[in-house]
């Protein structure tokens, strides 16, 4: 079943969608209760200390009443709007200790984070770093439930893992499973002068090889039969999956993330990172849970 929503925002525009769109998941799932968290920085507030030392306690308790407000106001029309339940929680600090916290101390079943467009060290990129828990990076304005859902795949385990998790949440959405293949040392083959019909061969059987994993890979999912279509194409997937986007209108891309390697905490996947920076359409990202097997 799922679990709670938490959306964090900083009083954005981007941030504003996303709150709205929390707060349509909750409605559509009563039993998953919506916090609103604020985080005021740290730095902020230090620097606030040092400048104005004399005047500091009272522009800070008073930025923080200002804060508490906003966020209470945003709750209580979010509420009106949507009829969900939604509580607020304030906090300071830095923005990724303090979310990575909550996230794990409340058992969030998805933070949900409006991003105009992900930076190298941005706050929406490190907390995905850092968190196992789903995460859903908002760009665009909700005004329905998402229906159409592009799944880009390379059949492991976690990209099985969250195409569940987001069909969990939008149980009546339609997926396309896309999977871009290409021919192992392709560009090898025409500096050797091979003929295209030979390269072509070779792309045939590549390709049926791959229709052969989705299946096996379809076996791993929950999702029913009549919500899945399945897309094969050739190239590379960065190019491949946003095309794809705009050739289906997608409501939503949904990525598998691998586990925490070294690599990873330092730099996502490229083209996962490729997909957060350029798609238009919004973004959910889960893996595998902690302590589950896989490749």
């Amino acid at each position: 079943m799922p679990r709670p929503l938490l959306a964090a925002t900083d009083f954005s525009a981007p941030a504003r969608h996303a709150l709205a769109r929390a707060a349509l998941l909750a409605q559509t799932h009563p039993d998953s209760r919506l916090t609103l968290a604020h985080v005021v920085s740290k730095s902020a507030l230090d620097n606030l200390r040092r400048m104005l030392p004399g005047n500091a306690a009272a522009l800070e308790a008073h930025l923080l009443a200002q804060a508490e407000k906003e966020l209470s106001e945003l709750a209580t029309n979010l509420t009106a709007h949507h009829g969900c339940s939604i509580d607020t929680v304030l906090a300071q600090g830095s923005a990724l200790t303090a979310l990575s916290d909550l996230v794990e101390t409340r058992q969030i079943g998805m933070l949900v984070m409006g991003v105009r467009e992900l930076l190298l060290g941005s706050t929406t990129e490190r907390v995905l770093r850092k968190s196992r828990r789903p995460l859903l990076a908002v760009k665009q304005r909700p005004h329905s439930p998402y229906r159409r859902i592009l799944a880009p795949v390379d059949f492991s385990d976690h990209a099985a893992a969250a195409v569940n998790a987001a069909h969990g949440w939008l149980p009546d959405a339609d997926f396309v499973l896309l999977h871009a293949f290409e021919v192992e040392l392709e560009s090898t083959f025409r500096l050797a002068g091979m003929d295209d019909n030979q390269i072509h061969e070779y792309r045939i059987l590549a390709r049926d090889a791959a229709q052969q994993a989705m299946e096996a890979f379809v076996g791993k999912l929950a999702v029913p039969a009549n919500r899945l279509t399945r897309q094969f194409v050739h190239g590379a997937a960065t190019l491949r999956i946003l095309e794809h986007e705009q050739t289906m209108d997608a409501d939503l891309i949904v990525m598998g993330k691998h586990g925490q390697s070294v690599m990873e905490e330092l730099l996502l996947g490229s083209v996962t990172k490729h997909v957060l920076s350029h798609s238009s359409s919004d973004v959910f990202i889960a893996g595998q849970a902690t302590g589950q097997s896989g490749r």
